[in-house]
């Protein structure tokens, strides 16, 4: 079976788009990333006369937060998540609730078969879409300082440290950040984030998932690339392919869980 492919991050500057990228990549690959900063959709947030019932259950926790940059970025963050899923669902983003996993993970409630990863640093924000599995997504600033031998103790891999310190010194940074934020990713992914231990799988270097003592360790079912992006971010994508429903339709109509729309069409007392 042949490596499952991740979208190539988009980037998505405002509500209106362009999302055409978003819609294609879902059809063709079963999964999208796209990515924006705070600042291109801070405007949405302070402007939007319908940001109470875009943000819905996230409303109170938005009135409540007293930093008003951080109230504002997670509102940007919302809506970013909810234009995106409305895209894909041919719906409206206001329909949607948004709700949260234990530790926080991102969910639409009814829509069982689309998972979401949202991830941030600085200024940037990226948020994952799959209708085929899992799919985890991380972002680091491609400049960061990374002190090597901490890497080397906390995250890497035999194989990985070796393959490591084979490479011209000047390319040892870049590589290391690159394995740092494809773990992340997949971390996210399983839904495990920090507590799945980094030194228990690796990473080729062609993306590829690998066994502790650099053994393959998947049949092709998960797919990862890194991607720079706005010139001074990596982007990492860990992305699954679960080999269940595998049609191209992601609208409303289709993606809605049955037991859902049951459960909300049923008169109350």
């Amino acid at each position: 079976m042949d490596q499952v492919t991740c979208a190539v991050p988009l980037h998505v500057p405002r509500p209106t788009g362009p999302w055409q990228g978003v819609r294609e990549n879902l059809s063709q690959l079963g999964n999208a990333v796209v990515y924006t900063t705070w600042g291109e959709w801070l405007p949405s947030v302070l402007t939007n006369p319908r940001l109470r019932e875009l943000l819905g259950h996230d409303w109170d926790r938005y009135r409540r937060t007293p930093d008003a940059a951080v109230r504002y970025r997670f509102a940007a963050a919302r809506l970013f998540i909810k234009y995106m899923a409305a895209t894909a669902l041919g719906t409206t983003p206001e329909y949607l609730d948004l709700a949260y996993r234990l530790g926080g993970r991102p969910y639409l409630r009814g829509f069982d078969q689309l998972e979401l990863s949202l991830t941030h640093t600085g200024e940037l924000m990226a948020v994952g879409l799959s209708r085929t599995g899992r799919i985890g997504v991380d972002v680091e600033l491609a400049d960061r300082h990374v002190p090597l031998e901490l890497l080397e103790t906390r995250i890497l891999t035999p194989t990985e440290a070796q393959e490591l310190a084979e490479l011209p010194e000047s390319e040892r940074v870049a590589h290391a950040l690159r394995l740092w934020t494809l773990k992340e990713a997949y971390s996210k992914a399983l839904g495990q984030g920090l507590r799945l231990g980094f030194k228990e799988f690796g990473f080729s270097r062609g993306g590829r998932l690998r066994a502790p003592d650099g053994s393959s360790a998947t049949r092709g079912e998960w797919g990862f690339a890194t991607h720079p992006v706005m010139g001074r971010y990596l982007l990492s994508v860990a992305c699954h392919d679960a080999g269940l429903n595998t049609a191209g339709d992601t609208s409303v109509e289709t993606m809605l869980d049955r037991g859902f729309l049951s459960a909300m069409s049923r008169p109350t007392d």
